[in-house]
């Protein structure tokens, strides 16, 4: 049997409907949601590179989740307002697979670095003695390079699998580019791209989640065991990132379900709240999430501030005494 297959040059993303006045309403929300996820990510950054007591493993492991932030919501957030304010939505193929790797590494970058925080945590709490030792600053650059090396790695292999597929078609049923999405699209045996794509998940969702398992079920362990202050210090590191994980997972829950199921009945703007979700809510959620419960990075933004704001009165002054 033949099936006639033409090149395809673009994509066109069929989610996006006609907002007519309400467009520049929705471009508004989204601008602001993008900016106040730059500025908040941006102020940990700069306050946990500033601040010399921040300058722990800890810290260290939490500034690359806030530069994951600002890169994945960067990957998606200029497009979605392009598209937002643009009659046509349509994607060259090319910069379909650049999201598509964005996205992907983004994803996979997020979760091994709450198994590194995790594996962090493990050894402070239950083995405080040999914490140092163990958590060198050599073996703190390893495991944030790793941490970004090995989803680039993925994700290429990903791409370079799905990009000569012959394609019947070029409707995404997505607001931004999918890799699944396109393999749907396929013309061709997929079945080895399907298989990669479960080792993809299971590598980059399923060993993640039942490592951050492991480590929480010992750190219980010890804090159940132990005193009334190890608790407290378990309760004060540990909650934030436990929340963290639990928002970023339900996001990705809500995304693969999605892409693996007919979802022809689901309304449409459920659909496209719940593809972004863990594109919107996670970059937003995780620097106030650990701004606000964790008092180091707390104090350490308040003297920040204060130092701006002496520096800026200062200037204003000198400002007034030359003029008059």
């Amino acid at each position: 049997m033949m099936i006639n297959t033409t090149e395809i040059t673009h994509f066109t993303l069929s989610p996006y409907f006609d907002t007519g006045a309400y467009g520049y309403l929705y471009f508004l929300i989204i601008l602001t949601s993008y900016a106040a996820i730059i500025c908040a990510n941006l102020l940990l950054i700069v306050v946990i590179c500033v601040n010399r007591s921040l300058h722990e493993p800890m810290y260290m492991f939490l500034c690359s989740l806030f530069v994951n932030e600002l890169y994945g919501s960067t990957g998606l957030f200029p497009f979605l307002l392009l598209q937002i304010l643009s009659d046509v939505h349509t994607v060259s193929v090319s910069f379909c697979f650049l999201q598509v790797f964005c996205v992907y590494t983004y994803a996979c970058v997020e979760f091994i670095n709450f198994v590194v925080m995790s594996y962090d945590r493990y050894y402070a709490i239950c083995w405080p003695l040999q914490y140092k030792s163990c958590m060198t600053l050599k073996t703190v650059t390893t495991l944030i390079s790793l941490t970004w090396l090995l989803p680039f790695i993925m994700i290429v292999v990903l791409i370079s699998l799905s990009a000569p597929l012959q394609l019947c078609g070029n409707v995404i049923n997505k607001v931004f580019c999918g890799n699944y999405a396109i393999i749907k699209l396929a013309c061709s045996d997929t079945r080895v791209h399907n298989i990669f794509g479960l080792i993809y998940t299971f590598i980059s969702v399923i060993i993640p989640l039942v490592l951050i398992l492991y480590t929480y079920v010992r750190i219980l362990k010890v804090c159940f065991s132990g005193s009334k202050q190890t608790r407290q210090k378990a309760v004060s590191t540990c909650t934030p990132h436990l929340a963290s994980i639990l928002n970023f997972f339900f996001g990705c829950c809500f995304q693969i379900l999605q892409s693996r199921f007919d979802t022809s009945g689901v309304p449409n703007v459920f659909g496209i709240l719940s593809s972004l979700y863990f594109l919107t809510c996670q970059p937003l959620f995780t620097p106030l999430l650990y701004g606000l419960k964790m008092t180091k990075i707390r104090i350490a933004c308040k003297q920040l501030f204060c130092v701006c704001f002496s520096f800026m009165s200062n200037i204003y002054r000198n400002y007034l005494f030359i003029r008059h």
